[in-house]
Parts: C-alpha cells; sequence; structure tokens
C-alpha cells in the first residue's frame, strides 16, 4: 500500500479536532481488513463516495474510509484494534440506519452491511460551501459571508428571521468580536485595525449586506425561496483516502496552524487561548503548555507557528502584542513585546516567520493593526518598523497586510488582502515593490516560500492558489474544483 498524508485542523460542531489523511491505493495483504461492508440505497443501489467513520468506545480517535463506485468500504486492522465501535455515516441527502454498536476481533473481519435512506432535513447537512451555492445572488453579494464562517456556520443565518434593518445591527455587533472568537469563547475585539474599512463607506456596505442577508434567511417565510443544492460525492481516486481525527482534551480548544516536527510529533497552535499543544498521532495523547499572558485583560489566542532553524517554534501573540519562542526541548519560553509606540489597543500580530533568520540573524512579523511590517534583531532585541502603506490613512486607502514570508535570502514577501497585491521587502535596501494578482480581489492570505523561491499564495476571495515565481516576477493560478472552497493556505 503506498500512501501520502497530510495534516489539518477541523471544527466539528463544538469540538475542534486535528485531521491526518492519507490517500491510499490499495491494501495489501500484509495489511488485512478489520471491518468491511457494501453501502446502498434503493434511489442510488450501490453508493460511491460515502464516508464511513468509526471510533472505538471511549477513545477519542475517529476513523474514516470511504466507498468505492461498488459500494465497498474497508478499514485495515492496522487503523482500527480490537474492540467495541460505533460506525456514523455522511452522504449529504441521505441519513443512515443506525447498526448498533460494532464488535470488532483480533486477526477477523467484521462485515457490517449499510442501508441509507434519503435525508429528513437536508439543511442540516449543507456545508458552507453548498449553502452558498444555494444562495441567489452575485458573487459579490454572497462573498462577505465568507468572514462569517470565521467564527459559525452559515446555518446560523439562513435559518435566522431577521429583517435588514435587524441586520444592521447584529453585523455592528459581530464585528466587535475577535477573529478568534466563536461560540463557545467569546471574546471581543479591543479597536479595529487603522486602516480598516471605516466611515460612510462601512455603513454603506453593512446596509446592502443587510439587505442582502434578508432575502436568503427566513424573514416572513417559512422557508427559504430557493432550492438546496449539494456537491456531487467523491468518485475514482478520491475515494482511496483515510482520515483519522483527534479529539482534543477541550471543546475551547482551536487548533489553528499544525505544524509536524522531525520525529512525527504534531505541535498546534491555539487560536483563542494561552497555550501550544502536542500531539503524539502513535498514542493520541495531547499534551498543552501555557504560554504567558502579556497583556492582561486582551484577548488571547496565538497563530503564525512556524520552525526556526534550531527546531524552536515561534508564535504570533495577536492581541497580546508580541512574539514566543518555544524550545521543544525543554519547553521553554521566550517573549517579546512590541515597543509602547505600536502596541496599544489596535495591535494584532498574527504572523511570525524566523525560518530564513540563520541568513541574517533577523525574524519577520507583521502588525496587523497597524498595517506595517517589523523585523526583529535577535542580537538586540530591537524591532525595526517598515510601513508600506505610510500615509494610507489620510488618503482613505484600506488595506491588510495578512502574511509576510522569507525567500532564501531572508527578503520578505507579503500578502495585501484587501487589495489583491504581492508586496517584497528588499532585506538590504528597504525597497518595497508591489506586484497585483492576476485575477483581481482574489484576497490573498497565508502563503509559503518554496525551496525555489516560488511563493505560493492563497487566494481566499477568488477560489484560487497562485504561484509567484519571485525570479521572474511572473504569476499563474489554478482554479479550485470546488466552487467557494475559499483556500485559507497553501503549501
Amino acid at each position: 500500500m503506498r500512501t501520502q498524508t497530510f495534516w489539518s485542523t477541523v471544527a466539528a460542531g463544538s469540538a475542534f479536532i486535528l485531521a491526518l489523511t492519507a490517500s491510499t491505493w490499495g491494501f495489501a495483504p500484509e495489511n488485512p481488513v478489520a471491518l468491511a461492508g457494501q453501502v446502498r440505497s434503493a434511489e442510488e443501489g450501490l453508493m460511491e463516495g460515502v464516508l464511513v467513520s468509526a471510533k472505538k468506545a471511549d477513545s477519542t480517535v475517529t476513523v474514516t474510509v470511504v466507498s468505492d463506485a461498488q459500494g465497498r468500504y474497508s478499514f485495515p486492522q492496522s487503523k482500527l484494534a480490537p474492540g467495541r465501535y460505533a460506525l456514523h455515516v455522511r452522504a449529504v441527502g441521505f441519513d443512515a440506519e443506525d447498526p448498533g454498536a460494532i464488535n470488532i476481533a483480533a486477526e477477523r473481519t467484521a462485515t457490517v452491511n449499510l442501508t441509507l435512506s434519503p435525508a429528513k432535513d437536508l439543511s442540516a447537512q449543507l456545508t458552507n460551501g453548498e449553502w452558498l451555492s444555494s444562495m441567489p445572488g452575485t458573487d459579490d453579494q454572497k462573498a462577505p459571508l465568507l468572514t462569517c464562517t470565521v467564527c459559525h456556520t452559515l446555518e446560523r443565518i439562513v435559518k435566522s428571521r431577521h429583517d435588514a434593518a435587524e441586520w444592521v445591527g447584529v453585523l455592528q455587533r459581530m464585528g466587535s468580536y475577535t477573529n478568534s472568537a466563536f461560540p463557545l469563547h467569546i471574546q471581543k475585539r479591543p479597536a479595529r485595525w487603522l486602516l480598516a474599512p471605516r466611515g460612510e463607506a462601512l455603513r454603506q456596505s453593512q446596509e446592502r449586506f443587510a439587505q442582502y442577508l434578508s432575502t436568503i434567511n427566513l424573514n416572513g417565510r417559512q422557508t427559504w425561496s430557493y432550492s438546496l443544492k449539494t456537491f456531487p460525492r467523491p468518485k475514482g481516486k478520491d475515494t482511496q483516502a483515510i482520515t483519522t481525527e483527534y479529539d482534543l482534551p477541550r471543546a475551547t480548544i482551536e487548533p489553528h496552524d499544525v505544524v509536524v516536527d522531525a520525529h512525527g510529533i504534531v505541535w498546534y497552535s491555539n487560536f483563542g487561548e494561552q497555550t501550544i499543544g502536542r500531539l503524539d498521532p502513535n498514542t493520541a495523547a495531547a499534551t498543552e503548555y501555557p504560554i504567558p499572558v502579556l497583556k492582561p485583560n486582551f484577548p488571547t489566542g496565538n497563530l503564525g507557528l512556524q520552525f526556526d532553524p534550531e527546531g524552536n517554534l515561534w508564535l504570533a501573540l495577536m492581541n497580546q502584542g508580541g512574539l514566543a519562542k518555544f524550545d521543544t526541548k525543554t519547553n521553554a519560553v521566550q517573549t517579546w513585546s512590541l515597543p509602547k509606540e505600536w502596541n496599544n489597543d489596535a495591535t494584532q500580530v498574527n504572523m511570525v516567520h524566523p525560518e530564513r533568520s540563520s541568513v541574517d540573524g533577523k525574524v519577520w512579523l507583521e502588525n496587523h493593526g497597524y498595517t506595517m511590517i517589523l523585523r526583529l534583531d535577535l542580537a538586540t532585541g530591537m524591532f525595526e518598523p517598515i510601513e508600506p502603506f505610510k500615509g494610507a490613512f489620510e488618503k482613505g486607502e484600506t488595506h491588510n497586510i495578512y502574511d509576510v514570508v522569507p525567500d532564501s535570502k531572508n527578503n520578505a514577501y507579503f500578502t495585501d488582502f484587501e487589495q489583491g497585491q504581492i508586496g517584497r521587502v528588499d532585506a538590504k535596501t528597504g525597497t518595497i515593490s508591489f506586484y497585483q494578482t492576476p485575477t483581481p480581489n482574489s484576497r490573498p492570505r497565508r502563503a509559503w516560500m518554496d525551496p525555489t523561491d516560488r511563493l505560493w499564495i492563497a487566494e481566499y476571495r477568488t477560489n484560487r492558489v497562485a504561484m509567484f515565481d519571485t525570479r521572474t516576477e511572473r504569476f499563474q493560478e489554478w482554479l479550485a474544483p470546488t466552487p467557494w472552497s475559499a483556500p485559507y493556505d497553501v503549501v
């Protein structure tokens, strides 16, 4: 059996989990099957692309496989230890009969065939992307809804009954929360970033959006005025995957960035709390380590988890206004706070990039609140400010530096989420250059520099992934196959 693996974070209801997906090509004889069966329905017969999940009693691990073109699913014995399991099935548009508890015995294959029937409540099964595809309106009208999904699903919106006037108040209230807030952990934003949309332009934007929201929810109606659309289930090679999910100890943990060290240990940032997490995928044991609070009574959480050349982990401490370095060998934490002149209610340090600090002893970071870039000198502990958009506030411009990524010479490339452009800071001269993405209004978010100095960019708003060759200064773009995927990061 050949495999390829990747790690991701998943929000499932109120529980946050880490997920490991392995693409597979057939099960080898030395990896026999623990549980198998076929999935069928009266409507389709044998069903391809159905997700079948198994979770052992008292376990924190869920394993999911996908049925093939003959409706067959199977779990290798290496994934399911002997014991008592519960099964869960996902196929949008269908409900599954509960097969009850399943007993898995050593060196034996249990057989469980599954029968599906039409869903009693299709609206409870739709993903955010399916809701967006179902809604009437233009892409520009729908695009602001992507901001809503940072904190909650769109089901809350479409099942509400607010009219346009009420929606204006809801939008203003929602704008007062931090990006890391969600229903189980509410945190208020101390201040908006300085170059955020504001004034009359913001008021008109909120009113337009409120009017649109009142047409897609249950305002004055018992059901939606549009039909609910679903995406196709996986087919062919897309079914050849096994996903292993690990429940984390508390429902308020928000695993945002996930990285794997040289020993196969998984580390994750906590978007809403002052901790960093460690997961051993062999034992499923999760351990949390505290990160110091730099600004009491300010929102907590961290982001931008990156390794430096020595294997230490760096974190951007967001509204805490600083950085942290975590030694994975000793668990010691070192922190830096931004200078007072850039450290106030608006300060939000979202990204830090130490990957190329061995070149010149400098670490790149951004201060989202001030829409500025900073460079930390490790030898002196001093911060050097770089302001690509100095004077933009007076001009009424809006900008949002989302990520800042070093190349092999520790020059910095950054994404401007508001204006759909990439910037470059020359590490030696400080010269700043700009490059517009080929697709307008792309809203580039996270980025990654590959070993050949090609910058890979997630174009969130236009459903694309882009590559900018820093040597030729040329872009290439790829459209995501599923509508409204809204790529956030790319590696």
